[in-house]
């Protein structure tokens, strides 16, 4: 009785609408309204405390034809092609924990370590790592025989890679646990049956775990690519986006208008802009890596 009661009411779509209205209205509130209105005040010549003037398309159309805006864009973009490659890096290191090596649990554990520090914390550290009297880096460097190691973060042209390392080792132990999960949830009657046959270690990670997990894998380069083109913290508290530009990406270009030249209008602008650039690039990452089917097991 009670279970065709509880179906009879679960089959009510204004009692379903009901229960799914909290979220809705949570999400519009924290997420759509907020976009909305970033795109409105793109519309908007304002300083962010004073009246607004309406001036159309004109912040988007700057936007579009500011030089700097496609080199924090440029920079952007190469952080999420380096985050992506780095996944090749991470999904081995999991294959390898996954093997039953001695210590796997202990490297693990060390792998979060990083997951659970703030960005904050992490920018001083490699503040630190990288100063060009006495860091670490530079010690190391001039004890194997490099008279005049590099300023990193003073050097235009390394300083945006010199970035990136602190960023995918930030990263590095969310992507393993998840592959590490993937993989330990493969059943081991199908490893036992491929090392039966004869295949090799390196087969079985290539021709069985791999196909096996591709799911998760092509949800991990969608995560890389969208945390890489909206990346902003660890950035700014390391170099702000300089020298001269060198690493400004395209949220630390956004913030920087809108609260250090408080243009409060422009930087909306360009905040909708790297809206759209994510969803679209979301769009182009999915259809690519998009198949008919998928492998069940």
């Amino acid at each position: 009785m009670g279970l065709n009661v509880m179906n009879k009411v679960m089959s009510n779509k204004w009692i379903i609408a009901l229960y799914v209205l909290p979220a809705l209205i949570l999400i519009a509130i924290l997420i759509f309204i907020p976009l909305l209105l970033t795109g409105y005040y793109g519309l908007m010549d304002w300083d962010g405390i004073g009246a607004m003037e309406f001036i159309g398309l004109e912040n988007y159309i700057t936007a579009l034809q500011d030089l700097k805006f496609w080199e924090s864009a440029w920079h952007s973009f190469l952080l999420a092609i380096f985050s992506t490659l780095s996944l090749i890096l991470y999904l081995a290191i999991s294959l390898i924990l996954a093997s039953k090596i001695k210590g796997a649990d202990l490297l693990r554990k060390i792998y979060l370590i990083p997951m659970l520090l703030s960005s904050v914390a992490i920018a001083q550290l490699w503040i630190k790592v990288y100063n060009p009297s006495n860091g670490m880096l530079n010690h190391i460097l001039m004890a194997i025989g490099i008279e005049n190691p590099p300023a990193w973060l003073a050097e235009p042209s390394i300083v945006l890679y010199a970035i990136f390392i602190p960023i995918l080792w930030q990263y590095a132990g969310f992507y393993i646990l998840i592959y590490y999960a993937a993989l330990k949830n493969i059943p081991e009657s199908i490893i036992e049956a491929a090392r039966i046959d004869g295949a090799s270690p390196i087969q079985i990670a290539y021709r069985i775990k791999l196909p096996l997990i591709m799911g998760v894998v092509k949800v991990t380069v969608v995560l890389a690519i969208v945390g890489s083109l909206k990346y902003f913290d660890l950035i700014y508290v390391m170099t702000g986006g300089g020298p001269n530009g060198a690493s400004e990406v395209m949220a630390s270009y956004m913030y920087k208008l809108a609260f250090t030249s408080n243009d409060f209008g422009y930087g909306s602008a360009i905040g909708f802009l790297l809206l759209i650039i994510t969803l679209i690039v979301t769009v182009i990452v999915r259809k690519v890596t998009a198949t008919k089917e998928e492998i069940q097991y």
